[in-house]
């Protein structure tokens, strides 16, 4: 268990994500913040366009994505979740999720971080995987629906394995459920921020859930998705990128904004990827 958060510092996640209802460690607390925590805060990985090292270190992840009103990625945005869940009451654990493995093998270990939260049985929680599940998982194999979306959890032997909707840009992930720290994903949060191969370099990414569905941006591709479908527009000049950024994604960067559409990060933002 990391070190609790202060009674402000939880009083301003409960702000930033809209909660002001129930806060005690009950299953329809755990759906309620797992939700308000994905319709406010993005996913997103501007920083490694921006040349600013991303940490795990859980003062510096909280600051961001609650004071700075940033998003993060899935070590920031489940580490501060994990960190409130635990201050809260909730019985939390950490574990290795792999994102990926049929192409990188055993190499891609440990590339996302994934949360198990017993309550009346254990819960699947992941607010860092960007287009997911907007609702926590039972931990139980099954096929599950989330309004027009559709999960299926699996299990073989030791290994569990959840598979992402039709929409999703990764087709899921699985983990075992062997207890880990934050450090233990330290060797792989270096690398998939400074690996040329990594699509976390390749591309710009930003991910939200809205009350409507999903929407998506990576490189200069905005993608929606709703229950009617999906839909998806090329943003044309900076100024749309930083309006974007601003209007979907709440994400007030308009210097940040002009250096990543012209800067050494142009390629990544201004080449539409599928």
């Amino acid at each position: 268990m990391s070190t609790p958060l202060s009674s402000t510092q939880l009083s301003r996640y409960f702000t930033r994500v809209g909660h002001r209802s129930d806060a005690r460690p009950t299953l329809a607390t755990l759906r309620e913040l797992h939700r308000a925590h994905l319709l406010s805060i993005p996913y997103e990985n501007l920083d490694i366009h921006l040349g600013v090292p991303l940490t795990l270190d859980p003062e510096r992840m909280f600051a961001k994505l609650v004071d700075e009103r940033r998003g993060g990625w899935c070590y920031e945005m489940n580490g501060v979740f994990a960190n409130v869940l635990e201050t809260m009451g909730f019985d939390v654990r950490r574990v290795a999720g792999t994102v990926g493995r049929a192409a990188h093998g055993w190499r891609a270990q440990g590339n996302h971080l994934v949360l198990i939260v017993t309550l009346d049985r254990p819960w699947i929680v992941d607010v860092g995987f960007g287009d997911g599940f907007l609702a926590p998982l039972p931990l139980e194999p099954g096929t599950y629906s989330q309004s027009f979306l559709r999960y299926r959890v699996s299990r073989d032997g030791p290994r569990w394995r959840v598979d992402n909707h039709a929409f999703g840009g990764a087709d899921g992930f699985d983990f075992t459920l062997t207890r880990r720290t934050l450090d233990d994903f330290a060797v792989q949060c270096r690398e998939l921020q400074t690996s040329p191969q990594s699509g976390f370099v390749k591309t710009t990414v930003c991910e939200r859930f809205t009350r409507e569905g999903l929407i998506m941006l990576r490189g200069a591709t905005l993608k929606e998705v709703t229950a009617a479908g999906a839909r998806e527009h090329v943003l044309e000049s900076a100024g749309e990128y930083a309006a974007t950024l601003r209007d979907r994604f709440g994400l007030d960067l308009p210097i940040a904004a002009a250096e990543l559409w012209q800067g050494e990060a142009a390629v990544a933002v201004a080449t539409p990827t599928a």
